[in-house]
């Protein structure tokens, strides 16, 4: 009878091991797709910034130096990897289609451009997108955090080499409003 009381406790204790496993194998999972969804936003928005520069330049010829940040921020936010790497880098780039929009405001034939519209529309919608997917990963990297560092979860983590992902997070210099200069 005592045999079968300490199988019966083994089995519970493998079902329950094997339950923790498979949530942590499934955050892991849920947070790489997340993680895809931004990246395809950002090759999206990657994609419409040369169009809308293009759009701008014909207009605003003497803007360079807010044409050539644009250019260097897009190139450093492609060759970025990690998730700190590229929310430095795309908020550097925010930053400086801030700049853009607000050169874009000193040309009114500009504004009325049908292509000019279109493609900021576009962009709000890639930025949209880009904040809704940037919460989804980061509600999903808090899930696997916390489990990670949750007892008993935590020594099973240990065990099978589960690490803790980096939040997509803006910096305080990036809160501040962009400072545009004629």
């Amino acid at each position: 009878m005592v045999g079968i009381i300490l199988l019966v406790i083994l089995v519970l204790v493998f079902v329950v091991l094997i339950g923790m496993y498979n949530s942590l194998v499934q955050l892991r999972v849920r947070t790489d797709s997340a993680w895809s969804d931004i990246d395809v936003q950002l090759k999206r928005r990657h994609d419409l910034i040369p169009n809308l520069v293009e759009t701008v330049k014909g207009y605003a010829t003497h803007e360079k130096g807010t044409f050539e940040n644009i250019a260097k921020f897009r190139s450093q936010a492609m060759q970025a990897t990690t998730p700190e790497g590229k929310a430095v880098a795309e908020n550097q780039l925010t930053g400086a289609l801030k700049s853009l929009f607000a050169v874009a405001e000193n040309y009114p034939e500009l504004k009325a451009s049908e292509q000019f519209t279109q493609l900021q529309g576009s962009l709000s919608d890639t930025e949209d997108s880009i904040q809704n997917s940037r919460r989804y990963y980061n509600a999903v990297v808090r899930d696997l955090n916390t489990k990670i560092q949750s007892f008993p979860t935590n020594i099973l983590a240990g065990m099978f080499n589960f690490t803790p992902k980096q939040f997509f997070e803006t910096t305080d210099a990036d809160r501040e409003p962009v400072a545009v200069k004629f």
